[in-house]
């Protein structure tokens, strides 16, 4: 009876593959805000899956496995009222078990407003110290919600 039982639990926790195919839609959500001016070309930025990705009814990629994005343009305001720029790439993915899922379409771009038309006509026709009238920053909200898809089919480990 134990054998029984003992083989049935080691079949219950074997492995199995599913198929996560290309274009399957990844909901992602930023983990902490984030300002062009708090970071650097080539830093990461940690994303998290927003909801469970099931395959064939199994969990393959689930809730808040962490995603990392790559800071590709970061420019803060300035003056002159030149805006904030910040840009992030999101390549790839790594499930719990370690397979590394790649992603496609899933960059983030935001930009702040340019202010500077009102800076040099403040400037010409009133007073000098508008020119360091400032664009508007570029911030991505902790909790700002971006979709990436599956950039090829991908096989992943489940138990």
């Amino acid at each position: 009876m134990c054998l029984i039982l003992c083989v049935m639990s080691v079949a219950t926790y074997a492995q199995k593959e599913v198929m996560v195919k290309a274009g399957t839609l990844v909901p992602l959500q930023i983990v902490n805000p984030t300002k062009a001016a708090d970071v650097k070309v080539g830093q990461k930025v940690a994303f998290r899956v927003s909801r469970d990705i099931n395959v064939d009814g199994v969990t393959a990629i689930p809730f808040g496995t962490t995603v990392n994005g790559t800071v590709y343009e970061a420019k803060k305001s300035s003056w002159w009222g030149t805006k904030g720029r910040l840009g992030v790439r999101i390549n790839e993915l790594i499930t719990p078990k370690g397979e590394i899922v790649p992603l496609m379409n899933g960059d983030v771009y935001v930009t702040g407003k340019n202010r500077t038309a009102l800076s040099v006509a403040l400037f010409a026709l009133v007073v000098w110290p508008a020119c360091f009238i400032c664009g508007s920053k570029a911030e991505i909200p902790a909790g700002y919600e971006v979709q990436a898809n599956v950039a090829s089919d991908t096989l992943i480990k489940v138990y």
